[in-house]
């Protein structure tokens, strides 16, 4: 509940931040100075919105699995994890494919 309060918050912060920037920008174009650097409140508002929406992402996301062996095979069983040929065949049907039709050997 906490997590999506936080990532909340950051949403909205992020949108005022980039809301602000855009104001600050055009106020400096009114002005006819091209250039300057952010007003810190602005910076540090973003600052607080990525710190907000980490730790909302952190709090909000499921717990962690296990990921050992025994974890594992509690969900499967024995037949489905072993499920493999009980036997291999390396005999080839290369001689009866390419073999000469007349029976005649060259």
């Amino acid at each position: 509940m906490i997590g999506k309060l936080f990532l909340t918050l950051a949403t909205l912060a992020l949108l005022h931040a980039a809301y602000s920037t855009y104001e600050h920008l055009s106020l400096l174009k009114a002005l006819g100075k091209p250039e300057g650097s952010l007003p810190l409140d602005i910076v540090y508002e973003s600052v607080l919105a990525l710190i907000l929406g980490l730790l909302g992402a952190s709090l909000n996301a499921p717990p962690l699995k296990d990921i050992t062996w025994a974890s594992e095979m509690k969900k499967r069983t024995i037949d489905g994890m072993d499920s493999r040929l009980g036997f291999a065949q390396y005999k080839s049907r290369g001689k009866l494919l390419f073999a000469n039709p007349h029976g005649d050997k060259e």
